[in-house]
């Protein structure tokens, strides 16, 4: 019987946004107001794809993007969580479910040497086509009207926790750790038994904060964090019990 730790990427297990850290690799560090301005809300992974193309035209290569996007910092803490985890992964499994890209999250998980801590990541299909361009899809349509188009984060998660039932895994509980706008909707079906960690400061919390003014219901706990190592402890209680 484990516990699923479900992770977000961007501003969770590294300190930044990966699509927009890197804008550093364009021609004086900024996208052409144009460009900016064509994105659509709910459409951000067809504007990452414009960038991608802009940033390949101008001649920015992989091996370039790939020392941009391994530069940036992890989260505090992470590093440490990262090591308590892969020390009792006979008591947890772990997902990454990430609107940034495939390419992006296995550079950085390669890098730092953490592939081994995670049994699946979820997040939209990149690669770089035969110009040299990154290019990348939406990760699946659905029909939640609450979360951007390429990606719902809840419906991966039932998706996941459903398939590994039928294979005879049953979790005990779900930790959910994210930060953003669209860690909420997971986040509400989360069950009695399960953890919300919203990250101190950031979105998610910010919404529950604002959902439980509302009394709008929530099952889980919750239990909000700023470094990785406040995580461990919480971890660490739950494995007790």
């Amino acid at each position: 019987m484990k516990i699923l730790l479900v992770f977000d990427f961007d501003n969770t297990i590294i300190d930044d946004n990966s699509d927009t850290w890197i804008v550093q690799c364009a021609p004086g560090r900024k996208l052409p107001i144009e460009l900016q301005d064509s994105y659509q809300k709910g459409f951000w992974t067809e504007f990452m794809g414009r960038v991608f193309k802009y940033l390949g035209d101008k001649g920015v290569r992989e091996d370039e993007m790939k020392r941009a996007v391994t530069s940036m910092p992890f989260t505090p803490g992470m590093v440490e969580l990262f090591n308590f985890i892969r020390k009792t992964k006979d008591k947890f499994d772990c997902i990454i479910i990430s609107d940034s890209n495939s390419v992006f999250i296995d550079w950085v998980l390669e890098a730092a040497n953490f592939h081994d801590v995670f049994d699946k990541v979820f997040t939209n299909p990149a690669a770089f086509d035969s110009n040299g361009h990154l290019t990348v899809e939406n990760y699946h349509a659905h029909s939640c009207n609450r979360c951007p188009k390429n990606l719902c984060k809840n419906v991966v998660l039932v998706e996941f926790v459903d398939k590994q039932l039928q294979r005879g895994v049953n979790y005990t509980q779900i930790v959910y750790i994210g930060d953003g706008g669209n860690d909420v909707c997971p986040v509400t079906f989360l069950k009695k038994n399960d953890t919300a960690m919203p990250r101190k400061g950031y979105t998610l919390q910010k919404t529950l904060c604002r959902m439980s003014q509302n009394l709008e219901p929530m099952e889980s706990s919750i239990v909000v964090w700023s470094s990785g190592v406040e995580i461990i402890s919480h971890l660490q209680f739950l494995i007790k019990e």
